[in-house]
């Protein structure tokens, strides 16, 4: 306070002061009251910054003033830590029932997994099951099948009993008519009567028809059992059948592909062939041509000509033009020689005349 006393700018002066001044009057006389008037500095910034940079500013202010911004802050931190503590016990609150939620979530996750495993034991139970049931079914339905055909077969037998019965039934009232028509002592009659006779025929058929229903029955039960071999020979038949024609299939793929291999194998052969009469040609002109150079390049020592082998005519060829080579060498030497020496003799004639 005492700095703001003694400055200057903070002194305000109103002598001479304009009463009666409206704002409706005229400017005239504007210029001679700018020259009465003070301005007062108009002052934009803090009174805490202003008094922190002014110079003359008491320690003790200052320190008020820290101790207000202290006390702001310190209640500005206890709001905040109040707000920071209701937030963690509401995270603490969500947290436990995230917590919960999570739990409820894993009991429903291993209750789903515990039915899951029930269910799909029940579909293996439910299968396993359903595959018995099939396998009966199948097993009653073959039974089923031979039961049909058995009562097929014994209707077919009733059937021809049932004519036997009919056929039979015409001796079976002969029989009881023959017994109205007898007396009632006929039992007593000799072993030599007709009836007696008839009775002894009648057992011997009856015995042979037994005998021979026994026959046909073992028949019958031969003739079923070679008929089953028949079928399983039958179904071996086939499967040896399909085997083969699956080898025989087998082999026509092999056959038809060696086939192609000894096409290929022939024209390879017919090409070498056409190679090998090229190279033969070939091989006959040059020696022919051998024993041409070998007849123009005769040589003595070597023998006569048709009984010299091959290597000795091209080894004869080969000494003949080299023997050539040394005399051409020789003649060009010798020409030289004498180019030199002629050339030698002409220069002293050319020293006299000069």
């Amino acid at each position: 306070m005492m700095a703001r006393d003694g400055d200057p700018k903070y002194i305000l002066q109103v002598e001479n002061r304009r009463k009666n001044v409206f704002v409706t009057q005229l400017g005239e006389h504007r210029e001679e009251e700018d020259e009465d008037v003070h301005y007062i500095p108009v002052i934009h910034e803090a009174p805490s910054k202003i008094l922190q940079h002014h110079g003359k500013t008491l320690q003790k202010t200052l320190l008020l003033q820290k101790e207000v911004e202290h006390d702001q802050v310190t209640a500005e931190l206890v709001a905040k830590r109040q707000e920071f503590k209701k937030q963690m016990e509401i995270l603490a609150k969500r947290s436990a029932e995230f917590a919960l939620k999570e739990e409820a979530s894993r009991a429903r996750a291993l209750k789903f997994d515990r039915y899951l495993k029930e269910c799909e034991q029940k579909k293996e139970r439910a299968m396993k099951k359903y595959q018995d049931e099939q396998k009966l079914n199948k097993i009653k339905k073959n039974e089923i099948h031979k039961l049909k055909e058995e009562l097929k077969e014994l209707k077919i037998r009733q059937q021809k009993l049932q004519e036997k019965v009919t056929k039979c039934k015409i001796y079976e009232d002969f029989l009881l008519k023959l017994i109205e028509v007898l007396p009632d002592n006929y039992l007593e009659c000799g072993e030599d009567s007709l009836i007696r006779a008839l009775i002894k025929r009648h057992e011997t058929l009856v015995t042979a028809n037994q005998s021979l229903t026994k026959n046909l029955s073992t028949l019958q039960h031969n003739l079923e059992k070679t008929r089953l071999e028949f079928g399983t020979l039958q179904e071996e038949h086939d499967t040896t059948k399909i085997m083969l024609i699956s080898k025989l299939s087998e082999l026509q793929s092999k056959g038809s592909a060696l086939q192609g291999k000894n096409t290929q194998l022939e024209q390879y052969i017919s090409r070498k062939k056409g190679h090998f009469r090229n190279q033969k040609e070939e091989l006959g002109r040059m020696l022919l041509a051998i024993s041409d150079l070998a007849a123009q390049c005769y040589m003595w020592h070597y023998g006569p000509l048709k009984e010299m082998p091959l290597l000795s005519k091209l080894d004869m060829i080969q000494e003949f033009i080299l023997e050539k080579q040394d005399i051409r060498q020789q003649t060009v030497q010798l020409d030289e020689h004498e180019t030199s020496s002629c050339s030698l003799k002409e220069r002293p004639h050319k020293s006299k005349k000069r």
